[in-house]
């Protein structure tokens, strides 16, 4: 059994990040179950130049940079779609999907929608890019205007992974707006939803904002909180009786810190729900030949780690900070794809 074979049997399902069709097929072979993608995804792909004949058409088809940056990402995660589909069908809509990110211009600070207006784009773009594409997840952003979205996103029919989430106050927000969207369905069992826990980012925010925190927890305040919310979402579905598992995303699992085994996420959260794990991450864990994982993701650290992080931690004020970085990391991307598309453009004679 490979060191990711005995990931999945410790009960965690294997997403990739990452829609690049050689590491999709790859990683279907690992036991992966889904993807996601992204802007910088979507750009990596592009530098590459091997999809320069698909970039040709759309050139000459399009006069908006914008548009074929849309139907490039359009057609790549139809591609992982694809792979995907079996499981899928095999799991009857629990499983295999392909998570499609909606604009993140809308959350630039230029833009200039107010929240009402941005939360209707995302419902429109939400209904729009999940219209016949029965395996495909729609991305929505946990910010003032992605939360306005998700009820009406979720009473629409759409499967929805809700991303940049840190803290209990964005789950709930999310959790809650999005069932009381399927419950304004005709069949609300159908329902299938997915909360993207950022975890490492979280650790490289206390080594630089809470610097206090003692050795013992330092590094685990990630961890910790990911755990917290996989329990609190695990307990407020549990009553629910709904047939698809409605279930966490541990992302951010590439390790920041140098100095970490690049298995310590994986490890730490193994054994539950969903890891949507970089290439790179994936590549190294399977490296680690005789590394076997079990169920960890319910076994929290001492209750003086914790109770030291409950009191140092302000959560309120690490969900702004990384808001606001996750915005620029957010918007910031899709610009650079679009400024890319346009090289090529010029470079291509289009």
């Amino acid at each position: 059994m490979t060191p990711l074979e005995s990931l999945i049997a410790s009960g965690t399902k294997l997403w990739l990040d990452s829609v690049d069709p050689d590491l999709v097929i790859e990683n279907r072979r690992f036991g992966a179950t889904g993807a996601t993608s992204n802007p910088i995804i979507i750009a990596d792909l592009v530098k590459t130049g091997r999809f320069d004949a698909e970039l040709r058409d759309l050139l000459d088809e399009l006069p908006s940079d914008e548009d074929v940056a849309w139907q490039l990402t359009d057609h790549l995660v139809r591609r992982a779609q694809e792979v995907f589909l079996p499981v899928f069908e095999k799991t009857q809509g629990d499983d295999g999907y392909v998570s499609f990110e909606l604009d993140p211009l809308l959350e630039d600070p230029a833009c200039p929608l107010s929240v009402e207006e941005k939360s209707a784009r995302y419902v429109e773009l939400g209904a729009s890019w999940s219209a016949g594409r029965k395996n495909r997840m729609i991305k929505v952003p946990a910010t003032e205007a992605g939360l306005g979205a998700l009820e009406d996103l979720a009473a629409a029919g759409v499967a929805l992974n809700v991303t940049l989430l840190f803290t209990d106050r964005q789950y709930d927000l999310a959790r809650d707006a999005i069932w009381r969207g399927a419950q304004r369905r005709k069949e609300p069992g159908r329902l299938k939803s997915v909360y993207s826990i950022f975890v490492s980012r979280i650790d490289v925010y206390t080594a630089q904002q809470v610097p206090n925190l003692s050795p013992a927890a330092q590094g685990l305040v990630g961890i910790v909180n990911a755990q917290r919310l996989w329990a609190r979402n695990r307990d407020f579905w549990k009553d629910k009786n709904l047939p698809h598992k409605q279930e966490l995303i541990f992302a951010s699992t590439g390790v920041k810190n140098p100095d970490d085994p690049a298995d310590k996420y994986v490890a730490a959260l193994a054994g539950a729900d969903i890891q949507t794990n970089p290439p790179a991450t994936n590549a190294a864990v399977q490296k680690l030949k005789d590394r076997t994982y079990t169920r960890t993701v319910d076994k929290l650290p001492a209750d003086d780690v914790l109770a030291e992080i409950d009191s140092k931690v302000d959560f309120q004020k690490l969900e702004d900070v990384l808001m606001e970085e996750g915005l620029k990391k957010f918007a910031d991307p899709q610009k650079a794809l679009i400024k890319l598309i346009g090289e090529k453009r010029t470079s291509m004679g289009r």
